[in-house]
Protein backbone atom coordinates (compact mmCIF):
# COMPACT_ATOMS: atom_id res chain seq x y z
CA UNK A 1 0.00 0.00 0.00
CA UNK A 2 1.10 3.69 -0.59
CA UNK A 3 3.54 5.37 2.19
CA UNK A 4 0.04 7.83 2.75
CA UNK A 5 -1.83 5.04 4.10
CA UNK A 6 -2.27 5.27 7.78
CA UNK A 7 -0.24 2.60 9.61
CA UNK A 8 -2.05 -0.90 9.71
CA UNK A 9 -1.03 -3.18 12.95
CA UNK A 10 -1.55 -6.53 12.76
CA UNK A 11 -2.92 -7.43 16.11
CA UNK A 12 -1.95 -11.26 18.24
CA UNK A 13 -2.74 -13.81 16.00
CA UNK A 14 -4.75 -15.71 18.43
CA UNK A 15 -7.16 -12.74 19.05
CA UNK A 16 -7.22 -12.19 15.24
CA UNK A 17 -8.00 -15.72 14.62
CA UNK A 18 -10.62 -15.80 16.81
CA UNK A 19 -12.60 -12.93 15.97
CA UNK A 20 -13.96 -14.68 12.89
CA UNK A 21 -16.13 -17.53 12.09
CA UNK A 22 -14.24 -21.14 11.48
CA UNK A 23 -14.86 -21.13 7.79
CA UNK A 24 -12.65 -17.73 7.59
CA UNK A 25 -8.97 -17.72 7.02
CA UNK A 26 -8.19 -13.88 8.70
CA UNK A 27 -3.98 -14.67 7.67
CA UNK A 28 -4.57 -12.02 4.83
CA UNK A 29 -7.14 -9.91 6.57
CA UNK A 30 -4.93 -6.40 7.80
CA UNK A 31 -6.32 -4.51 10.76
CA UNK A 32 -6.49 -0.82 10.52
CA UNK A 33 -5.96 1.87 13.29
CA UNK A 34 -6.68 5.37 12.63
CA UNK A 35 -5.11 6.71 15.06
CA UNK A 36 -2.96 6.18 18.13
CA UNK A 37 -4.64 4.96 21.40
CA UNK A 38 -6.25 6.66 23.50
CA UNK A 39 -6.73 9.84 21.17
CA UNK A 40 -10.54 9.12 20.90
CA UNK A 41 -13.19 8.24 23.25
CA UNK A 42 -13.96 4.38 23.44
CA UNK A 43 -15.71 2.82 21.15
CA UNK A 44 -19.58 1.80 21.86
CA UNK A 45 -20.56 -1.93 22.20
CA UNK A 46 -22.96 -3.32 20.87
CA UNK A 47 -25.07 -3.19 23.97
CA UNK A 48 -25.15 0.58 24.20
CA UNK A 49 -26.14 0.60 20.75
CA UNK A 50 -29.41 -1.90 21.22
CA UNK A 51 -31.65 0.30 22.72
CA UNK A 52 -31.11 3.02 19.93
CA UNK A 53 -32.55 0.32 17.87
CA UNK A 54 -35.25 -0.55 19.87
CA UNK A 55 -36.04 2.82 20.78
CA UNK A 56 -36.20 3.41 16.92
CA UNK A 57 -33.92 5.95 17.19
CA UNK A 58 -32.88 6.00 13.05
CA UNK A 59 -31.22 8.59 13.52
CA UNK A 60 -29.15 8.94 16.17
CA UNK A 61 -27.91 4.96 15.32
CA UNK A 62 -26.68 6.36 11.89
CA UNK A 63 -24.50 9.11 13.05
CA UNK A 64 -22.81 6.67 15.71
CA UNK A 65 -22.12 4.24 13.14
CA UNK A 66 -20.73 6.89 10.53
CA UNK A 67 -18.60 7.99 13.21
CA UNK A 68 -17.54 4.61 15.24
CA UNK A 69 -14.60 3.16 13.47
CA UNK A 70 -14.62 -0.44 14.87
CA UNK A 71 -11.49 -2.29 13.60
CA UNK A 72 -12.29 -5.22 11.79
CA UNK A 73 -11.90 -7.53 14.55
CA UNK A 74 -14.16 -6.43 16.73
CA UNK A 75 -16.98 -8.52 17.96
CA UNK A 76 -19.52 -5.66 17.66
CA UNK A 77 -20.54 -7.11 14.04
CA UNK A 78 -21.32 -10.62 15.27
CA UNK A 79 -24.30 -8.68 16.80
CA UNK A 80 -24.59 -5.50 15.02
CA UNK A 81 -24.95 -6.96 11.83
CA UNK A 82 -28.03 -8.96 12.25
CA UNK A 83 -29.53 -6.35 14.22
CA UNK A 84 -29.05 -4.15 11.47
CA UNK A 85 -30.71 -6.70 9.01
CA UNK A 86 -33.56 -7.42 11.23
CA UNK A 87 -35.26 -3.84 11.50
CA UNK A 88 -35.79 -4.37 7.51
CA UNK A 89 -37.26 -7.35 7.45
CA UNK A 90 -41.04 -7.10 6.14
CA UNK A 91 -43.73 -9.46 7.45
CA UNK A 92 -43.30 -11.91 10.03
CA UNK A 93 -39.84 -13.45 11.47
CA UNK A 94 -38.82 -16.73 9.75
CA UNK A 95 -39.58 -19.26 12.52
CA UNK A 96 -36.03 -21.13 14.29
CA UNK A 97 -34.81 -23.89 11.81
CA UNK A 98 -36.78 -22.84 8.59
CA UNK A 99 -34.03 -22.25 6.95
CA UNK A 100 -32.63 -25.56 7.70
CA UNK A 101 -36.06 -27.15 6.70
CA UNK A 102 -35.56 -25.41 3.11
CA UNK A 103 -31.78 -26.79 2.78
CA UNK A 104 -33.18 -30.28 3.11
CA UNK A 105 -36.07 -29.27 0.41
CA UNK A 106 -33.13 -28.36 -1.91
CA UNK A 107 -30.50 -29.86 -1.24
CA UNK A 108 -31.73 -33.53 0.33
CA UNK A 109 -29.62 -33.27 3.20
CA UNK A 110 -27.85 -30.36 5.67
CA UNK A 111 -24.27 -31.78 4.99
CA UNK A 112 -21.96 -29.88 2.96
CA UNK A 113 -21.63 -31.77 -0.35
CA UNK A 114 -18.56 -32.57 -2.03
CA UNK A 115 -19.22 -31.29 -5.26
CA UNK A 116 -19.61 -27.63 -6.39
CA UNK A 117 -23.17 -26.21 -5.75
CA UNK A 118 -24.64 -24.93 -8.87
CA UNK A 119 -25.63 -21.38 -8.34
CA UNK A 120 -28.94 -19.51 -9.32
CA UNK A 121 -28.60 -18.04 -12.70
CA UNK A 122 -28.73 -14.51 -11.55
CA UNK A 123 -25.29 -14.61 -10.20
CA UNK A 124 -22.57 -13.47 -12.43
CA UNK A 125 -19.71 -15.94 -12.30
CA UNK A 126 -16.81 -13.30 -12.44
CA UNK A 127 -18.44 -11.43 -9.74
CA UNK A 128 -18.62 -14.14 -6.89
CA UNK A 129 -16.58 -12.96 -4.58
CA UNK A 130 -15.43 -14.62 -1.85
CA UNK A 131 -13.31 -12.28 0.69
CA UNK A 132 -11.41 -14.36 3.07
CA UNK A 133 -13.40 -17.38 3.06
CA UNK A 134 -12.18 -20.93 3.22
CA UNK A 135 -13.46 -23.34 0.49
CA UNK A 136 -15.61 -24.61 3.12
CA UNK A 137 -16.62 -21.34 3.35
CA UNK A 138 -17.29 -20.44 0.15
CA UNK A 139 -19.35 -24.12 -0.20
CA UNK A 140 -21.67 -22.62 2.99
CA UNK A 141 -21.87 -19.05 0.34
CA UNK A 142 -23.10 -21.05 -2.36
CA UNK A 143 -25.41 -22.65 -0.50
CA UNK A 144 -27.10 -19.91 1.06
CA UNK A 145 -27.29 -18.01 -2.32
CA UNK A 146 -28.79 -21.13 -3.98
CA UNK A 147 -31.84 -21.30 -0.71
CA UNK A 148 -32.54 -17.30 -1.83
CA UNK A 149 -32.78 -18.16 -5.24
CA UNK A 150 -35.34 -20.92 -4.50
CA UNK A 151 -37.09 -18.90 -2.41
CA UNK A 152 -37.12 -15.40 -4.11
CA UNK A 153 -37.96 -16.96 -8.05
CA UNK A 154 -38.46 -12.80 -8.62
CA UNK A 155 -34.66 -12.53 -8.49
CA UNK A 156 -33.58 -12.44 -11.85
CA UNK A 157 -30.19 -10.95 -12.14
CA UNK A 158 -28.22 -9.63 -9.04
CA UNK A 159 -24.70 -9.88 -9.37
CA UNK A 160 -24.08 -7.87 -5.92
CA UNK A 161 -26.25 -10.89 -3.89
CA UNK A 162 -23.45 -13.34 -3.60
CA UNK A 163 -20.66 -10.32 -2.58
CA UNK A 164 -22.73 -9.58 0.28
CA UNK A 165 -23.57 -12.75 1.35
CA UNK A 166 -19.83 -14.26 1.51
CA UNK A 167 -18.97 -10.61 3.88
CA UNK A 168 -22.51 -11.49 6.23
CA UNK A 169 -20.72 -15.13 6.59
CA UNK A 170 -17.25 -12.97 7.82
CA UNK A 171 -19.20 -12.36 10.98
CA UNK A 172 -21.78 -15.16 11.41
CA UNK A 173 -23.15 -18.34 11.08
CA UNK A 174 -24.96 -19.78 7.69
CA UNK A 175 -27.87 -19.67 9.39
CA UNK A 176 -28.41 -16.48 10.72
CA UNK A 177 -26.60 -14.65 7.39
CA UNK A 178 -29.30 -16.41 5.41
CA UNK A 179 -32.11 -14.45 7.66
CA UNK A 180 -30.14 -11.04 6.69
CA UNK A 181 -29.88 -11.58 3.44
CA UNK A 182 -34.13 -12.47 3.33
CA UNK A 183 -34.41 -9.10 5.15
CA UNK A 184 -32.28 -7.36 2.39
CA UNK A 185 -33.81 -8.78 -0.08
CA UNK A 186 -37.53 -8.26 1.29
CA UNK A 187 -36.94 -4.70 2.18
CA UNK A 188 -39.34 -2.42 1.50
CA UNK A 189 -38.47 1.27 3.02
CA UNK A 190 -35.05 0.77 1.66
CA UNK A 191 -33.55 -0.23 -1.24
CA UNK A 192 -30.16 -2.90 -0.66
CA UNK A 193 -29.95 -4.86 -3.77
CA UNK A 194 -31.02 -4.76 -6.80
CA UNK A 195 -32.60 -8.03 -8.35
CA UNK A 196 -33.45 -7.46 -12.24
CA UNK A 197 -31.25 -5.75 -14.77
CA UNK A 198 -33.35 -2.94 -15.75
CA UNK A 199 -32.92 -1.76 -11.68
CA UNK A 200 -29.33 -2.75 -12.24
CA UNK A 201 -28.84 -0.61 -14.96
CA UNK A 202 -31.15 2.30 -13.21
CA UNK A 203 -28.48 2.20 -10.37
CA UNK A 204 -25.22 3.02 -12.56
CA UNK A 205 -27.13 5.63 -14.77
CA UNK A 206 -28.05 6.69 -11.37
CA UNK A 207 -24.93 7.40 -9.70
CA UNK A 208 -23.60 9.23 -13.08
CA UNK A 209 -26.11 11.86 -12.98
CA UNK A 210 -25.78 12.49 -9.42
CA UNK A 211 -22.15 12.73 -9.93
CA UNK A 212 -22.48 15.28 -12.38
CA UNK A 213 -24.41 17.72 -10.00
CA UNK A 214 -22.44 16.61 -6.72
CA UNK A 215 -18.69 15.70 -7.54
CA UNK A 216 -19.17 18.16 -10.64
CA UNK A 217 -14.91 18.32 -11.10
CA UNK A 218 -14.82 14.64 -10.71
CA UNK A 219 -17.09 13.83 -13.51
CA UNK A 220 -16.04 16.17 -15.90
CA UNK A 221 -12.28 15.08 -15.12
CA UNK A 222 -13.64 11.05 -15.15
CA UNK A 223 -15.49 12.10 -18.68
CA UNK A 224 -12.07 13.62 -20.17
CA UNK A 225 -9.72 10.60 -19.36
CA UNK A 226 -12.57 7.92 -20.71
CA UNK A 227 -11.97 9.57 -24.30
CA UNK A 228 -13.08 7.58 -26.66
CA UNK A 229 -14.92 4.57 -24.57
CA UNK A 230 -17.02 7.50 -22.99
CA UNK A 231 -17.71 7.69 -19.31
CA UNK A 232 -20.75 4.93 -19.24
CA UNK A 233 -18.78 1.93 -19.15
CA UNK A 234 -16.60 3.39 -16.24
CA UNK A 235 -19.80 4.19 -14.54
CA UNK A 236 -21.40 0.71 -15.29
CA UNK A 237 -19.03 -0.43 -13.01
CA UNK A 238 -19.21 1.29 -10.32
CA UNK A 239 -20.69 -1.15 -7.70
CA UNK A 240 -17.17 -2.98 -8.42
CA UNK A 241 -15.13 -0.12 -6.88
CA UNK A 242 -16.81 -0.35 -3.54
CA UNK A 243 -17.05 -4.75 -3.37
CA UNK A 244 -14.46 -6.13 -5.32
CA UNK A 245 -11.65 -3.06 -5.42
CA UNK A 246 -12.05 -1.64 -2.17
CA UNK A 247 -9.36 -3.07 0.77
CA UNK A 248 -11.42 -5.26 2.88
CA UNK A 249 -11.26 -3.31 5.80
CA UNK A 250 -12.43 -0.12 3.80
CA UNK A 251 -15.42 -1.93 2.50
CA UNK A 252 -16.57 -3.55 6.24
CA UNK A 253 -16.83 -0.14 7.50
CA UNK A 254 -19.01 0.81 4.19
CA UNK A 255 -21.39 -1.89 5.11
CA UNK A 256 -21.58 -1.17 8.45
CA UNK A 257 -23.21 2.20 7.68
CA UNK A 258 -24.99 -0.09 4.43
CA UNK A 259 -26.95 -2.52 6.49
CA UNK A 260 -28.22 0.47 8.21
CA UNK A 261 -28.47 3.21 5.78
CA UNK A 262 -29.37 1.12 2.34
CA UNK A 263 -27.59 1.64 -1.14
CA UNK A 264 -27.88 5.08 -0.39
CA UNK A 265 -24.65 4.83 1.03
CA UNK A 266 -22.86 3.10 -2.05
CA UNK A 267 -23.73 5.65 -3.91
CA UNK A 268 -21.89 8.16 -1.60
CA UNK A 269 -18.90 5.93 -1.39
CA UNK A 270 -18.79 6.14 -4.94
CA UNK A 271 -18.62 9.36 -5.33
CA UNK A 272 -16.37 9.67 -2.59
CA UNK A 273 -14.04 7.12 -4.57
CA UNK A 274 -14.53 9.92 -7.74
CA UNK A 275 -13.42 12.87 -5.71
CA UNK A 276 -10.74 11.43 -4.39
CA UNK A 277 -9.46 10.16 -7.69
CA UNK A 278 -9.90 13.31 -9.06
CA UNK A 279 -7.54 14.69 -5.85
CA UNK A 280 -4.95 12.39 -6.72
CA UNK A 281 -5.10 12.39 -10.74
CA UNK A 282 -5.35 16.20 -11.36
CA UNK A 283 -1.84 16.73 -11.68
CA UNK A 284 -0.78 15.40 -15.31
CA UNK A 285 2.64 14.45 -13.10
CA UNK A 286 0.47 12.37 -10.84
CA UNK A 287 1.31 8.50 -10.25
CA UNK A 288 -3.16 8.01 -11.20
CA UNK A 289 -2.57 10.17 -14.05
CA UNK A 290 -0.12 8.64 -15.87
CA UNK A 291 -1.84 5.23 -15.26
CA UNK A 292 -4.95 6.36 -16.26
CA UNK A 293 -3.69 7.76 -19.59
CA UNK A 294 -1.40 4.60 -19.72
CA UNK A 295 -3.71 1.50 -19.08
CA UNK A 296 -7.27 3.26 -19.08
CA UNK A 297 -8.92 5.22 -16.83
CA UNK A 298 -11.86 1.76 -15.83
CA UNK A 299 -8.42 0.78 -15.11
CA UNK A 300 -6.57 2.92 -13.19
CA UNK A 301 -10.33 3.84 -10.54
CA UNK A 302 -10.36 0.15 -10.02
CA UNK A 303 -5.95 0.06 -9.37
CA UNK A 304 -6.64 3.49 -7.01
CA UNK A 305 -10.03 1.63 -4.98
CA UNK A 306 -7.18 -1.52 -4.64
CA UNK A 307 -4.72 1.06 -2.95
CA UNK A 308 -7.06 3.35 -1.81
CA UNK A 309 -4.94 5.98 -0.33
CA UNK A 310 -7.58 7.00 2.36
CA UNK A 311 -8.20 5.11 5.68
CA UNK A 312 -11.76 3.88 6.42
CA UNK A 313 -12.88 7.03 8.07
CA UNK A 314 -11.40 9.86 5.88
CA UNK A 315 -13.40 7.34 2.77
CA UNK A 316 -16.26 7.94 4.91
CA UNK A 317 -15.81 11.39 6.03
CA UNK A 318 -15.36 12.20 2.39
CA UNK A 319 -18.72 10.67 1.12
CA UNK A 320 -21.07 11.68 4.37
CA UNK A 321 -19.79 14.93 3.51
CA UNK A 322 -21.03 15.69 0.30
CA UNK A 323 -23.70 18.43 0.96
CA UNK A 324 -27.34 18.81 -0.26
CA UNK A 325 -27.45 15.09 -1.52
CA UNK A 326 -30.15 14.00 -0.17
CA UNK A 327 -32.50 10.40 -0.33
CA UNK A 328 -35.38 12.00 -2.07
CA UNK A 329 -32.96 13.42 -4.67
CA UNK A 330 -31.16 10.54 -5.03
CA UNK A 331 -34.91 8.70 -5.04
CA UNK A 332 -36.35 11.72 -7.31
CA UNK A 333 -33.53 10.82 -10.14
CA UNK A 334 -33.75 6.97 -9.33
CA UNK A 335 -37.08 6.97 -10.26
CA UNK A 336 -36.89 9.27 -13.37
CA UNK A 337 -33.84 6.81 -14.87
CA UNK A 338 -36.37 4.02 -14.21
CA UNK A 339 -39.14 5.66 -15.87
CA UNK A 340 -36.69 6.66 -18.79
CA UNK A 341 -35.26 3.03 -19.00
CA UNK A 342 -38.44 1.57 -18.69
CA UNK A 343 -39.66 3.61 -21.98
CA UNK A 344 -37.49 3.34 -24.15
CA UNK A 345 -37.92 -0.69 -23.99
CA UNK A 346 -41.97 0.27 -24.96
CA UNK A 347 -40.47 1.69 -27.70
CA UNK A 348 -37.75 -0.52 -29.09
CA UNK A 349 -39.13 -3.55 -28.09
CA UNK A 350 -35.16 -4.41 -26.05
CA UNK A 351 -35.52 -6.61 -22.99
CA UNK A 352 -33.00 -5.70 -20.56
CA UNK A 353 -34.50 -8.74 -18.20
CA UNK A 354 -35.50 -12.41 -18.49
CA UNK A 355 -38.33 -11.76 -15.61
CA UNK A 356 -42.17 -10.92 -15.66
CA UNK A 357 -40.88 -7.90 -15.62
CA UNK A 358 -40.39 -7.07 -19.18
CA UNK A 359 -43.70 -8.33 -20.33
CA UNK A 360 -46.09 -6.42 -18.51
CA UNK A 361 -48.55 -8.74 -18.79
CA UNK A 362 -50.75 -10.23 -16.07
CA UNK A 363 -49.23 -13.27 -14.05
CA UNK A 364 -51.23 -16.07 -12.94
CA UNK A 365 -50.62 -14.57 -9.16
CA UNK A 366 -52.53 -10.90 -10.92
CA UNK A 367 -54.76 -12.43 -12.54
CA UNK A 368 -56.54 -14.28 -8.95
CA UNK A 369 -55.72 -10.69 -7.90
CA UNK A 370 -57.95 -8.64 -10.88
CA UNK A 371 -60.65 -11.61 -10.27
CA UNK A 372 -61.16 -10.79 -6.75
CA UNK A 373 -61.18 -6.78 -8.08
CA UNK A 374 -63.66 -7.32 -10.14
CA UNK A 375 -65.67 -9.80 -7.65
CA UNK A 376 -65.36 -6.77 -5.05
CA UNK A 377 -66.70 -4.05 -7.84
CA UNK A 378 -69.50 -6.11 -9.40
CA UNK A 379 -71.15 -8.30 -6.70
CA UNK A 380 -70.98 -5.66 -3.74
CA UNK A 381 -74.80 -4.71 -3.13
CA UNK A 382 -75.30 -0.74 -2.72
CA UNK A 383 -76.74 -0.32 1.15
CA UNK A 384 -78.67 3.00 -1.21
CA UNK A 385 -79.99 0.42 -3.33
CA UNK A 386 -81.23 -3.12 -4.21
CA UNK A 387 -79.60 -3.64 -7.13
CA UNK A 388 -76.22 -4.58 -8.06
CA UNK A 389 -73.87 -1.58 -7.68
CA UNK A 390 -72.66 -1.84 -11.47
CA UNK A 391 -69.41 0.35 -12.27
CA UNK A 392 -69.59 0.20 -15.92
CA UNK A 393 -73.57 0.22 -17.55
CA UNK A 394 -74.32 -1.07 -20.24
CA UNK A 395 -78.10 -1.01 -22.42
CA UNK A 396 -79.73 -4.58 -21.63
CA UNK A 397 -79.55 -5.81 -25.11
CA UNK A 398 -75.88 -5.65 -25.13
CA UNK A 399 -75.77 -8.03 -22.49
CA UNK A 400 -77.88 -11.56 -22.61
CA UNK A 401 -76.73 -12.56 -18.86
CA UNK A 402 -74.87 -10.64 -15.81
CA UNK A 403 -71.47 -13.56 -16.94
CA UNK A 404 -71.20 -11.63 -20.11
CA UNK A 405 -71.46 -7.95 -18.41
CA UNK A 406 -68.81 -9.75 -16.00
CA UNK A 407 -66.52 -10.62 -18.38
CA UNK A 408 -66.27 -7.06 -20.31
CA UNK A 409 -65.62 -5.46 -16.76
CA UNK A 410 -63.27 -8.23 -16.30
CA UNK A 411 -61.21 -7.14 -19.55
CA UNK A 412 -61.40 -3.62 -18.53
CA UNK A 413 -59.59 -4.69 -15.02
CA UNK A 414 -56.99 -6.58 -17.20
CA UNK A 415 -56.66 -3.70 -19.18
CA UNK A 416 -56.29 -1.24 -15.84
CA UNK A 417 -53.63 -4.33 -14.22
CA UNK A 418 -51.62 -4.37 -17.34
CA UNK A 419 -50.83 -0.35 -16.82
CA UNK A 420 -49.98 -0.68 -13.28
CA UNK A 421 -46.25 -1.26 -12.25
CA UNK A 422 -45.12 -4.72 -12.74
CA UNK A 423 -43.84 -5.54 -9.33
CA UNK A 424 -47.54 -4.24 -7.94
CA UNK A 425 -49.66 -6.72 -9.71
CA UNK A 426 -47.99 -9.58 -7.62
CA UNK A 427 -49.93 -7.62 -4.75
CA UNK A 428 -53.51 -8.61 -3.42
CA UNK A 429 -55.90 -5.53 -4.28
CA UNK A 430 -57.22 -4.57 -0.66
CA UNK A 431 -59.89 -2.38 -0.55
CA UNK A 432 -59.78 0.44 1.64
CA UNK A 433 -62.18 2.93 1.33
CA UNK A 434 -65.33 3.40 -0.62
CA UNK A 435 -68.21 6.20 -0.25
CA UNK A 436 -70.88 3.66 -0.21
CA UNK A 437 -69.86 1.92 3.08
CA UNK A 438 -67.59 4.29 4.54
CA UNK A 439 -69.70 7.57 3.77
CA UNK A 440 -68.52 10.80 2.08
CA UNK A 441 -66.05 12.08 4.04
CA UNK A 442 -62.09 13.21 3.09
CA UNK A 443 -60.97 13.09 6.93
CA UNK A 444 -62.58 9.43 7.12
CA UNK A 445 -60.51 8.97 3.55
CA UNK A 446 -57.27 10.07 5.05
CA UNK A 447 -57.83 7.98 7.89
CA UNK A 448 -58.35 4.48 6.06
CA UNK A 449 -55.96 5.57 3.19
CA UNK A 450 -53.17 7.70 3.87
CA UNK A 451 -50.70 5.07 5.32
CA UNK A 452 -50.76 2.74 2.10
CA UNK A 453 -48.67 3.16 -0.43
CA UNK A 454 -49.38 3.10 -3.72
CA UNK A 455 -53.17 3.23 -3.87
CA UNK A 456 -55.44 3.53 -6.81
CA UNK A 457 -58.24 5.78 -6.82
CA UNK A 458 -61.29 4.89 -9.20
CA UNK A 459 -64.74 7.31 -9.85
CA UNK A 460 -67.66 6.93 -10.79
CA UNK A 461 -69.35 10.03 -11.39
CA UNK A 462 -73.39 10.37 -12.16
CA UNK A 463 -73.38 10.10 -15.92
CA UNK A 464 -71.47 6.91 -15.42
CA UNK A 465 -68.02 7.96 -16.90
CA UNK A 466 -64.96 5.96 -14.78
CA UNK A 467 -61.49 7.11 -14.13
CA UNK A 468 -59.04 7.76 -11.79
CA UNK A 469 -55.70 7.48 -10.63
CA UNK A 470 -52.49 5.11 -9.40
CA UNK A 471 -51.37 7.45 -6.82
CA UNK A 472 -47.56 6.58 -6.07
CA UNK A 473 -46.94 8.31 -2.78
CA UNK A 474 -48.62 7.78 0.69
CA UNK A 475 -51.35 10.27 1.12
CA UNK A 476 -50.10 11.36 4.43
CA UNK A 477 -47.04 12.93 2.84
CA UNK A 478 -49.21 16.07 2.48
CA UNK A 479 -48.55 16.71 5.93
CA UNK A 480 -44.59 16.31 5.36
CA UNK A 481 -42.65 20.12 5.61
CA UNK A 482 -39.75 21.61 3.69
CA UNK A 483 -36.67 22.70 5.12
CA UNK A 484 -37.91 25.54 5.75
CA UNK A 485 -40.85 24.28 7.45
CA UNK A 486 -43.58 25.35 5.33
CA UNK A 487 -45.77 21.94 3.69
CA UNK A 488 -44.98 20.56 0.59
CA UNK A 489 -47.78 21.76 -1.75
CA UNK A 490 -47.19 18.85 -3.88
CA UNK A 491 -45.52 15.54 -3.38
CA UNK A 492 -45.76 12.26 -5.28
CA UNK A 493 -43.29 10.71 -8.19
CA UNK A 494 -43.23 9.96 -11.95
CA UNK A 495 -45.03 6.39 -11.63
CA UNK A 496 -47.96 8.10 -10.54
CA UNK A 497 -50.39 8.42 -13.92
CA UNK A 498 -54.07 9.00 -14.92
CA UNK A 499 -56.79 6.56 -16.61
CA UNK A 500 -60.08 6.25 -18.23
CA UNK A 501 -62.18 3.37 -18.09
CA UNK A 502 -65.81 4.32 -19.37
CA UNK A 503 -66.91 5.23 -22.34
CA UNK A 504 -62.84 5.61 -22.87
CA UNK A 505 -60.28 3.27 -22.36
CA UNK A 506 -56.65 5.49 -22.05
CA UNK A 507 -53.56 5.79 -19.64
CA UNK A 508 -52.42 8.89 -19.21
CA UNK A 509 -48.45 8.89 -17.45
CA UNK A 510 -46.15 11.06 -16.73
CA UNK A 511 -45.16 13.58 -19.09
CA UNK A 512 -41.43 12.78 -18.28
CA UNK A 513 -42.24 9.40 -19.41
CA UNK A 514 -43.30 10.44 -23.12
CA UNK A 515 -40.61 12.61 -23.61
CA UNK A 516 -37.99 9.77 -22.80
CA UNK A 517 -40.17 7.46 -25.57
CA UNK A 518 -39.87 10.45 -28.16
CA UNK A 519 -36.09 10.40 -27.25
CA UNK A 520 -35.98 13.45 -25.45
CA UNK A 521 -35.00 11.75 -21.69
CA UNK A 522 -32.48 13.84 -21.55
CA UNK A 523 -34.79 17.49 -22.25
CA UNK A 524 -35.42 19.21 -18.39
CA UNK A 525 -39.04 18.59 -17.48
CA UNK A 526 -40.42 22.07 -15.99
CA UNK A 527 -41.70 22.35 -11.88
CA UNK A 528 -45.09 22.63 -13.70
CA UNK A 529 -44.97 18.87 -15.25
CA UNK A 530 -44.06 17.79 -11.47
CA UNK A 531 -47.00 18.37 -9.74
CA UNK A 532 -48.06 14.85 -8.93
CA UNK A 533 -50.56 14.70 -5.72
CA UNK A 534 -51.61 17.48 -3.50
CA UNK A 535 -54.16 17.56 -0.32
CA UNK A 536 -55.63 18.88 2.55
CA UNK A 537 -58.41 19.73 4.82
CA UNK A 538 -60.25 20.77 2.13
CA UNK A 539 -59.29 18.97 -1.06
CA UNK A 540 -57.62 16.43 -3.21
CA UNK A 541 -55.60 16.88 -6.06
CA UNK A 542 -53.95 15.04 -9.05
CA UNK A 543 -52.05 16.86 -11.62
CA UNK A 544 -51.18 20.27 -11.67
CA UNK A 545 -49.66 22.54 -13.80
CA UNK A 546 -52.00 24.64 -16.20
CA UNK A 547 -54.89 22.85 -14.76
CA UNK A 548 -56.01 20.30 -12.32
CA UNK A 549 -56.41 16.48 -13.69
CA UNK A 550 -58.64 15.68 -10.91
CA UNK A 551 -59.87 17.87 -7.88
CA UNK A 552 -62.42 16.23 -5.51
CA UNK A 553 -64.14 18.61 -2.82
CA UNK A 554 -63.44 17.73 1.30
CA UNK A 555 -67.33 16.01 0.48
CA UNK A 556 -66.61 13.91 -1.80
CA UNK A 557 -69.33 14.75 -3.52
CA UNK A 558 -68.20 17.24 -6.24
CA UNK A 559 -65.12 17.46 -8.68
CA UNK A 560 -63.65 18.76 -11.80
CA UNK A 561 -61.47 17.70 -14.09
CA UNK A 562 -58.77 19.79 -16.68
CA UNK A 563 -55.97 18.91 -19.32
CA UNK A 564 -52.56 19.53 -16.81
CA UNK A 565 -48.83 19.83 -17.35
CA UNK A 566 -47.84 16.59 -15.61
CA UNK A 567 -49.76 14.03 -17.65
CA UNK A 568 -51.08 16.09 -20.67
CA UNK A 569 -54.04 14.70 -20.35
CA UNK A 570 -57.35 15.84 -22.14
CA UNK A 571 -60.41 16.32 -19.03
CA UNK A 572 -61.42 13.23 -18.07
CA UNK A 573 -65.14 13.78 -18.66
CA UNK A 574 -66.42 15.94 -21.29
CA UNK A 575 -68.38 18.08 -19.14
CA UNK A 576 -64.73 19.26 -17.21
CA UNK A 577 -67.30 19.24 -13.98
CA UNK A 578 -68.69 15.88 -12.54
CA UNK A 579 -70.87 15.03 -9.12
CA UNK A 580 -69.45 11.39 -7.60
CA UNK A 581 -71.41 8.48 -7.39
CA UNK A 582 -68.73 6.02 -6.42
CA UNK A 583 -65.36 6.21 -5.03
CA UNK A 584 -63.03 3.67 -4.32
CA UNK A 585 -59.69 3.11 -2.84
CA UNK A 586 -57.22 0.34 -3.34
CA UNK A 587 -54.41 -0.31 -1.75
CA UNK A 588 -52.18 -3.62 -2.08
CA UNK A 589 -51.58 -6.19 0.15
CA UNK A 590 -47.72 -6.66 1.29
CA UNK A 591 -46.20 -3.54 -0.96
Amino acid sequence: MPSVMLSAVLEEEPDLYEAFPPHVDPSGITILTDSPPGKKAPLKTFAELEPLLQQGRKRDLKLLIREHSWPINSPIRASLWPALCRQHQHGKSMLDGFYWDMVTQVFGTVELPDKPIMLPPFVEATHCLGYHLTRKGRAVADRVVSVLGYACPDITYSPSLYPITAALLHFMPEEECYHCMASLVASKEKMFITQTKLLNEVTWKTVMQIAKKHAKSAAQHLSRLSGAIGPERIYADWQWWILAALPFPHLVRVLDCFFHEGIKVFYRVALAILILFNKHSTNQNSEWYAEATKNGVDHAVDKFCRNMPASPTKLLRTAFSIRALSSQYISRVFIKTEMTLKSKQVITGSRLMRSRSSDNLPTSQSQVNIQMMSHTLTIRESPRSSHLALWFPFPNAVFKDQRQHSSDLRQKLFTLWSWLPVRITMYQPVLLYTTEEHGCSLTTFYVRVEHHEPTLLMIKTCNNEVFGAYCSTRWFERNQKDERGNRQAYFGTGETFLFSLYPERAKYPWVGCSLAAEGKGEERVSHGSELFMAADSKMITIGGGDGQAIWMDENIRFGKTDRCSTFNNPPLCPSGDFEIRVLEVYGFSGA
